[in-house]
């Protein structure tokens, strides 16, 4: 935190901490945001590196931000250590603008910790050419999705690139969804030890066998060029992409969310920064109102960040109109998408242990072909102690 104001009405000192944005522009579009603020002098600190690490210690010391953005809002340790402040209140009549699996997602019995700064999300894209070509169309189901990967590869061409792991670390959660599980019930109670998750998870197996599924491709699932290259004909990716498609592909694409096996839902994965307060400041009240204006009453700005730099979306559907970026083609599509079936890519109470655990099940069961049951029981156990420990 910083000092209080002295006398002479002198303003109250806001530090306020961001993330290394690989987008140009974006340093100098906060500082002038933060320069744009007259009820206290906000400065604005852009922290390259190992930015959550170095976040995360400083709000142990007198040293840290008042202010500052965390991945899908505060950790829950961070929470339950009462490092950080309640933010409730502060959407007040814009609540219901908001995203509504990222305010979920970083609301921790019945408080608010964060409030969303902008979008990004994963979705499945894919050539249309190829598709027709093929006699496809676009999968709803996973079951679907197999038969187009396999009636989509041919010669040089892969039916599907889920990453250079074959979904190892990506598709995970994905496939809970599509179950219509997840990592945790909303009581914190194990989310996927059931027959319809394991049943997907075991899909990821099959198509790992399969000979439909694009591997060691020159550059990962975040990359558009394993299609713009044509080397696959589907890919799970980012919404970030999507100018790197638009070049590359022109309007020779589409994106729909990842499909749904029997009993569950599509979705597509949502993540956001979260705008957070540090309970170590001196100016706790002053934080919060700078949060309030900047996140929920500027709306231009909120708009600026979200699409003049990188290619995101607003945390907020009324915006999302606005949005230059956003009217027309796969992008007003993504954006439906986010809103109709956005689901957070973690839950509060998965810790990076239990995330450690899903890792090594996911490599067990896609690549070594391990018994589905045995290795979900092995991260329920890792999962139900870490809830507990948390909880405490």
């Amino acid at each position: 935190g910083s000092g209080s104001a002295s006398g002479g009405g002198a303003k109250v000192t806001l530090q306020q901490w961001y993330h290394q944005y690989g987008e140009a522009g974006t340093q100098q579009a906060v500082e002038g945001y933060a320069k744009a603020y007259t009820a206290a002098d906000v400065k604005v600190t852009w922290k390259p590196g190992d930015y959550d690490q170095t976040t995360a210690a400083s709000l142990l010391t007198a040293g840290g931000p008042d202010v500052f953005e965390y991945g899908n809002g505060p950790t829950i340790d961070m929470i339950k250590g009462g490092q950080v402040v309640d933010l409730s209140g502060l959407l007040g009549d814009a609540e219901s603008d908001f995203n509504p699996a990222m305010v979920k997602r970083m609301t921790y019995d019945g408080k608010l910790w964060a409030i969303p700064q902008v979008v990004d999300m994963q979705l499945l894209v894919y050539r249309k050419s190829l598709l027709e070509k093929a006699g496809v169309t676009p999968p709803e189901t996973i079951d679907d999705l197999m038969a187009a990967a396999k009636k989509l590869t041919s010669g040089d061409v892969k039916g599907l690139f889920l990453g250079n792991d074959g979904g190892v670390g990506l598709m995970g959660a994905p496939m809970l969804f599509s179950a219509g599980a997840d990592y945790l019930n909303e009581d914190g109670s194990f989310g996927f030890d059931s027959d319809g998750a394991a049943a997907a998870l075991g899909k990821l197996r099959e198509l790992f066998t399969s000979d439909s599924l694009l591997l060691g491709a020159p550059k990962d699932w975040y990359d558009a060029s394993a299609l713009t290259s044509g080397l696959t004909a589907m890919q799970f990716t980012g919404l970030w992409t999507f100018p790197d498609l638009t070049k590359g592909l022109a309007d020779d694409y589409g994106c729909i969310p990842w499909p749904a096996m029997p009993g569950g839902a599509k979705s597509v994965v949502v993540g956001a920064y979260g705008s957070c307060v540090s309970a170590k400041s001196t100016n706790v009240d002053a934080a919060k109102e700078f949060v309030k204006w900047l996140w929920v009453d500027q709306t231009d700005k909120q708009l600026d960040f979200a699409t003049a730099y990188g290619f995101h979306i607003p945390a907020r559907a009324s915006l999302v109109p606005q949005a230059k970026t956003l009217q027309s083609g796969p992008a007003k599509d993504a954006a439906a998408y986010a809103q109709e079936f956005g689901h957070a890519q973690s839950s509060v109470l998965w810790t990076p242990k239990c995330a450690t655990a899903f890792g090594d099940m996911m490599s067990k069961i896609v690549k070594d072909g391990a018994d589905v049951k045995a290795e979900i029981a092995k991260v329920k156990a890792v999962a139900e102690a870490e809830v507990k420990r948390v909880l405490g």
